[in-house]
């Protein structure tokens, strides 16, 4: 049984898991699908806010995909999370790519 195959059954037993989500996300981005992967950070994204690595790879997919404003977005939504977390090397990755991104 492939990955993304072992993940789909941890995600049936337990749908609402953001780790699997996220891992399955980053299968998909691995395998270059990154439609599928966008959808994942999302429902992780939209049932647990605090998935502080979520935004920083939603961000980065978004990057990739031209979509540099929406991009941002995220990244600063990150920012927020991870600060009021005191999560700060979260925060200073999220910072590094925002500010890598802005500057382009």
């Amino acid at each position: 049984m492939d990955r993304i195959e072992k993940l789909k059954e941890f995600l049936r037993a337990d749908p609402d898991d953001s780790f699997t989500k996220h891992a399955l996300a980053m299968e998909y981005m691995a395998r270059g699908d990154d439609g599928t992967a966008r959808r994942y950070l999302e429902e992780v994204l939209e049932r647990d806010l605090a998935a502080v690595g979520s935004y920083y790879q939603l961000g980065k997919l978004l990057e990739r995909t031209g979509e540099t404003d929406l991009a941002l977005q995220w990244y600063k939504k990150g920012m927020a999370v991870a600060r009021a977390a005191g999560e700060k090397r979260a925060y200073n990755e999220l910072q590094t790519a925002y500010d890598d991104l802005a500057d382009t």
